[in-house]
């Protein structure tokens, strides 16, 4: 009895049986690779992984007005605080995973962010980060509170108490062990600081600046 043929077809002078692993490894090279499809993948996620590196670098007042989500904001939170190598890399690796999750336009956001800081004049990036500096004093300490008030007539001062006391319990919400959640309080005083120091300007800067030296040394 007659074996029956098998199906399949000629390929530069080379019978290829349909099913055969050369069948397979040629259609595949018709659709792109499997291993090129590996690879484009490994590249965006390296790429991913980088920018989530960079994001922990970015200052707050640019982090700050992205919409990143707060598991990606308490995982960058959480990165700065370790120490430890190998902890450190697995936190990346989770801080990759979620930025895969970010759609088109938050990680067109981020670049933008991360461009705009490496772009800024030093005088302002200055500015930028004594407004940072006055934000966090201004949430640990009534007596900065006090005296910004004092240097600061044009602010609302019940705005900044109101905003001060929503910044203060927002930190002290998240649960035991979690990174301190940063809301829009938080923010907010940031921008309100910032204006003032606009404001004001030249030699405020400098003395509020040197005043605050002393006070860090004393």
């Amino acid at each position: 009895m007659s074996r029956k043929p098998k199906k399949g077809y000629f390929v530069r002078g080379q019978f290829v049986a349909e099913g055969s692993e050369l069948d397979l490894e040629l259609k595949r090279e018709l659709k792109g690779t499997d291993e090129a499809s590996r690879t484009d993948l490994k590249r965006e996620s390296d790429e991913l992984q980088k920018l989530g590196t960079e994001l922990l670098g970015l200052r707050a007042g640019l982090f700050d007005a992205l919409p990143l989500g707060e598991k990606l904001v308490d995982a960058v939170a959480e990165a700065k605080r370790i120490t430890n190598f190998e902890g450190k890399r697995r936190q990346m690796q989770f801080i990759g995973k979620l930025m895969r999750k970010l759609e088109p336009e938050v990680l067109e956001a981020v670049k933008l962010a991360l461009t705009e800081q490496n772009s800024v004049p030093a005088a302002e990036t200055a500015a930028l980060h004594e407004a940072e500096r006055w934000r966090d004093r201004l949430i640990a300490d009534d007596d900065a509170l006090g005296g910004w008030i004092e240097t600061h007539p044009a602010t609302d001062s019940q705005q900044l108490r109101a905003l001060v006391r929503q910044a203060r319990k927002d930190l002290k919400a998240g649960p035991a062990g979690e990174a301190p959640r940063q809301g829009k309080a938080y923010r907010e005083i940031f921008q309100l600081v910032r204006e003032q120091l606009a404001v004001h300007g030249g030699a405020d800067h400098a003395a509020e600046a040197a005043a605050q030296d002393r006070e860090e040394d004393a």
